[in-house]
């Protein structure tokens, strides 16, 4: 369940925070008031496409933030096999857009914009305007037809792709140019000089890095040299008459000692400058055996230059890394296990095919099977959601055909027919369909998978384009049904439908400063009638206006206790 959404710096949103509640959740306002930015901050949370220009003019960022509450085991296990880590089984999802990148959030761990699309199909089912568009095209008549046989599929479908995918992959290379012996040995030769110089080389990884900071430290022998003679001359050497440090620290301890009887304090000193004579002489001590170590290093630049080149020639040819060389290799090391036995790596592959192509056959007539027995039970249950949605003679047909030759769904073509007039063949839903009929399809199709899946909440955006009267009472009376079981959000334009809601929100537009923003605030009592009447009465809202909001609202709340009762008996 969606439990808040809060948006700050988007479009012409300001900063909004909302509590979203159970039920059927209904958000109403005027005509470019931002109800479709509501919507779009929620795509945009969910992994959509971001533009830079959707940050609010002179801000530096813009942020969406989604709560949600996983409420089955079945959505807190898959978010945990997703990697999420669940506190008391709430997710929060964010992203923080600026003019340089995106930054995307899941319980405060930065993800993937693959990772939040994986995580939404999770928790949330989003109707957006033109999705009804997409009942057009067959492969979203597959999808709808596999989502409902998901528990008895038990991964089947997924395992088939995988399979297929194998089986491409040898068709291609079983159907590259078939070698003559001339060009084998050819290729073995040229496989064999490289995997040499690989395997000569002997690379190590890190090995690079050292040899650079040795070579650095090499090259610069003669410099550090000079340096080390010139600080060891300011140290110990005599300059003329002068002492060296070392002469002066022993010279000055030894009268500190002498005197040191008569004062406390002047223990102190000697003690101190003992120490410093001390350090010097360690000093000493080490940068000597630092110059001794240098004379030791004279024939170690050539040595190091020359394997220094070595390494970076090897990558420049096989890889940019010691890993990538070291995978270079394998595959040299395959294609020479291949070409050194070629008449037996081809037998060997045609056998695979020719194995793969029977598995396929039998999973895949599983998969149809199971396809056939599921689309024949959803085909019942989608009739008997469009009859509540105002299709009364509706014919409503899921083909299932069996197809020439595999693709990576199984063999098989699923297409939905409808016939939505007494007396009218059935036709694909395509051709028989208008653009308002396409709508309450959808929404009949996802009223029955929300029945079926573990997905808790379901967002509809604008599904009452093109529909009114009784029409617009069934769709009204369809959604508050799931809204039984389901969290819905919705917006819409129809009375009917605001009447229906557990809960009213209301979008406005608001212009202060010369700043347009966006605002939403739930309403509630007698401003849920006025926002009725709104819709019904449009620009002038008549006591007679009210009153017929005030009982479409009431009747609205009798229909929903009847549909409570229906419930727990069902």
């Amino acid at each position: 369940m969606l439990l808040n959404l809060h948006v700050k710096n988007l479009a012409i949103i300001d900063e909004i925070e909302v509590e979203f509640s159970e039920g059927l959740n209904v958000l109403t306002g005027e005509t470019g008031a931002g109800k479709s930015i509501i919507i779009g901050s929620i795509n945009i949370a969910l992994g959509g496409k971001v533009s830079k220009d959707i940050i609010r003019t002179g801000t530096e960022f813009a942020l969406v933030e989604l709560t949600f509450l996983a409420e089955d085991s079945e959505q807190i296990n898959s978010l945990e096999k997703l990697g999420i880590t669940l506190e008391e089984d709430v997710v929060v999802i964010s992203r923080k857009i600026t003019k340089c990148r995106t930054i995307n959030r899941v319980n405060g761990e930065t993800v993937s914009v693959s990772m939040l699309k994986s995580i939404a199909d999770i928790l949330i089912d989003i109707h957006g305007q033109n999705e009804q568009q997409s009942l057009l095209y067959k492969n979203k008549h597959m999808e709808i037809v596999d989502r409902y046989a998901a528990e008895k599929m038990c991964g089947r479908d997924m395992e088939f792709s995988e399979m297929y995918r194998q089986y491409k992959d040898m068709l291609v290379k079983y159907s590259e140019k078939e070698m003559s012996e001339e060009e084998r040995l050819r290729e073995v030769s040229f496989i064999r000089y490289e995997l040499e110089q690989i395997e000569q080389a002997h690379l190590v990884k890190g090995e690079e890095e050292k040899l650079q900071e040795r070579y650095r430290y090499l090259s610069n022998a003669n410099e550090i040299k000079s340096g080390i003679n010139e600080v060891y001359s300011l140290v110990e050497d005599s300059y003329g008459d002068s002492q060296s440090v070392s002469q002066m620290l022993g010279r000055s301890s030894h009268i500190l000692a002498k005197i040191s009887g008569y004062d406390e304090r002047l223990k102190e000193l000697a003690r101190q400058i003992a120490d410093i004579d001390e350090l010097i002489m360690d000093f000493n001590r080490d940068l000597q055996e630092y110059a001794s170590d240098m004379d030791e290093n004279g024939e170690e630049f050539a040595e190091v230059e020359t394997r220094l080149d070595l390494v970076r020639t090897i990558k420049s040819k096989y890889g940019a890394t010691t890993e990538l060389v070291e995978n270079y290799a394998k595959d040299l090391e395959n294609k020479l296990e291949k070409y050194e036995a070629y008449e037996e790596y081809r037998a060997n592959l045609e056998k695979k095919i020719e194995i793969y192509k029977i598995k396929l056959e039998k999973l895949g007539e599983s998969i149809s099977k199971i396809r056939k027995k599921c689309s024949a039970e959803l085909e019942k249950r989608i009739t008997d959601a469009l009859i509540d949605l105002n299709f009364l003679q509706v014919k409503f047909e899921i083909a299932v055909r069996e197809l020439d030759e595999f693709n990576s769904k199984g063999k098989d073509e699923v297409e939905f027919m409808i016939s939505t007039n007494p007396g009218e063949d059935l036709k694909p839903i395509g051709q028989a369909a208008s653009g308002g009929e396409l709508s309450r399809i959808m929404l009949a199709i996802k009223a029955v998978l929300a029945e079926h899946d573990s997905i808790g909440t379901l967002i509809f955006d604008e599904i009452d384009v093109g529909i009114s009267g009784r029409t617009a009472q069934k769709v009204a009376e369809k959604m508050a049904f799931i809204g039984h079981s389901h969290q819905v959000i919705c917006i819409s334009h129809l009375a009917q439908i605001a009447a229906m809601a557990d809960h009213n929100y209301l979008i406005e537009k608001n212009n202060l400063l010369n700043k347009t923003s966006t605002v939403i605030r739930q309403l509630e009592g007698d401003e849920i009638v006025e926002e009725i009447a709104r819709i019904l009465g449009g620009a002038k809202i008549t006591d007679a206006v009210l009153e017929s909001a005030r009982e479409m609202k009431q009747l609205a709340d009798i229909e929903k206790i009847n549909y409570k009762k229906v419930s727990r008996t069902a």
